[in-house]
């Protein structure tokens, strides 16, 4: 059965828009403080939202789209040969601005506050790194973590959604890697591993979540295209 294109790009759309929306929201308006506590989710229950989503997407539009929601694991799969590179194109588009809105909502929600409503720096679940940021680490550690992060978390993609895999379970098993990423990246970067879910609440936030975006950007990508290349040499030939 052939997928049209149209259908793959609203399924990105809808997925990254999700994705944004319950990862971000998680961290924006019930995280409170990611030290844990009855403040709020903490750590760990932001880990599990993002984690989570990936799972319930995966089931969702996996069979539309294989559900990338992540331009990082686009690039991944492009590269290790598995798309073409009209799809990809069409996938980060849909991406981006499924990104965008869910951002956009998230703002929105976050405005509506009957006691007011400061954005500050780094709203809306933005990425970061340095002064001020979570626990102020340094540029040189940012990028290792988010290359790093990434680096794992597409080799699990490609390698449980290849056909040595166990394709039944890649949601489950994708969904729990990032869900370890993030118990690891919170403290460092707020989690990135994606330029789209990055690039939506930065852009609504402007500032030092902006200005920093680009690492957000570049390192998943190299991590991505890293993973492509590791996967392609190890995987089984027939």
């Amino acid at each position: 059965m052939e997928i049209k294109t149209s259908s793959k790009f609203i399924a990105e759309l809808i997925g990254t828009f999700g994705l944004v929306l319950f990862g971000c929201g998680a961290a924006a308006i019930a995280g409170a403080n990611t030290m844990g506590g009855l403040s709020g989710l903490g750590l760990l229950g932001i880990a599990v939202a993002f984690g989570l989503s990936v799972v319930v997407f995966a089931y969702a539009i996996g069979g539309i789209s294989g559900c990338h929601i992540n331009p990082a694991v686009t690039v991944g799969v492009l590269l290790a040969g598995r798309m073409s590179v009209k799809d990809a194109v069409v996938y980060i588009v849909a991406q981006f601005i499924g990104a965008l809105l869910g951002a956009f909502v998230l703002q929105q929600i976050l405005s509506g506050q009957l006691a007011g409503f400061t954005a500050g720096e780094w709203a809306y679940g933005s990425n970061g790194w340095g002064k001020g940021y979570q626990n102020e680490y340094g540029t040189a550690s940012a990028f290792l973590i988010e290359a790093v992060l990434t680096f794992i978390f597409l080799f699990v993609i490609l390698a449980t959604t290849s056909k040595v895999g166990n394709s039944t379970m890649a949601g489950l098993a994708i969904g729990f890697t990032l869900l370890l990423i993030h118990l690891v990246a919170i403290p460092v970067t707020g989690t990135s591993v994606n330029p789209a879910r990055s690039f939506g609440p930065a852009i609504l936030a402007g500032g030092q979540a902006l200005s920093q975006l680009w690492l957000f950007i570049v390192a998943p990508l190299v991590g991505a295209a890293v993973a492509a290349g590791v996967w392609k040499a190890l995987e089984p030939k027939d």
